[in-house]
């Protein structure tokens, strides 16, 4: 897929379309109709996720080397859901600090082989897309703006993550999480250097964009009015 085409601008219209509509549901009508909104979402989500799975495994193109689901998005997609679902808070700043770091950039800039209207173009887009509103809604729509230190504890999770990814690399001969090679189209590791260097640059750029998100999140918290509340599930609070 070209960048900036027009199905990539038609793609990036939903986003904002719904980031705002689901942000405007979730501070104006709380109760039902935000619960039928997030779990709608959710089913969304998890149907776009595991659809493009079952799409692999029917035409018989799923290998271990590249399909197992150990992308960064495969762990946001399933985040993204359950914390739609159960509205605990540490999942909700989890879902909103990765969507608006790894799923939004892989929005701008998608490492697709197909276009409109292949079954890949919904796929992708709807669970990229989803996890983004699904941050948006659950921070500004149900207020609950990420806790102090929310970034580091994500990148903790994110460094997890990589080294399971990257012990999937090494036993299989994949490129989970872009850990042995860039991305065929462009992106942010573009500019970057060769391997290893580029996998410790793409580290750091990402607690940035994390610290920064935090920081610019909390400016607007203190701007809201005092709207900032806790979206946890009863009995499920967490300190912090």
């Amino acid at each position: 897929m070209r960048q900036f085409s027009d199905p990539h601008l038609a793609a990036l219209a939903v986003l904002v379309l719904s980031v705002a509509g689901a942000i405007h549901i979730g501070r104006h009508h709380p109760g039902r109709p935000t619960d039928v909104l997030a779990y709608g979402l959710a089913a969304l989500i998890l149907a776009a996720w595991a659809g493009e799975y079952i799409v692999d495994i029917a035409r018989g193109v799923w290998t271990v080397q590249y399909d197992l689901p150990l992308q960064l998005t495969d762990t946001i997609s399933v985040t993204a859901a359950v914390a739609l679902i159960t509205r605990r808070q540490a999942l909700a700043e989890l879902t909103y600090l990765w969507a608006l770091s790894a799923s939004l950039q892989a929005t701008l800039t998608p490492d697709l082989a197909q276009n409109f209207p292949s079954v890949y173009y919904f796929t992708y887009f709807v669970y990229h897309i989803g996890a983004i509103v699904a941050g948006c809604l659950l921070v500004f729509g149900c207020g609950a703006y990420p806790r102090r230190h929310a970034a580091w504890r994500t990148f903790g999770f994110t460094a997890l993550w990589a080294a399971v990814a990257g012990a999937a690399d090494a036993i299989t001969g994949g490129n989970y999480g872009y850990l042995h090679w860039k991305p065929a189209h462009n992106s942010l590791m573009s500019l970057m250097g060769r391997w290893p260097i580029y996998v410790a640059e793409t580290g750091l750029v990402g607690l940035a964009m994390l610290l920064i998100i935090q920081w610019v999140t909390d400016w607007i918290r203190r701007h809201d009015r005092g709207r900032s509340r806790p979206a946890v599930a009863a009995g499920a609070t967490t300190p912090g």
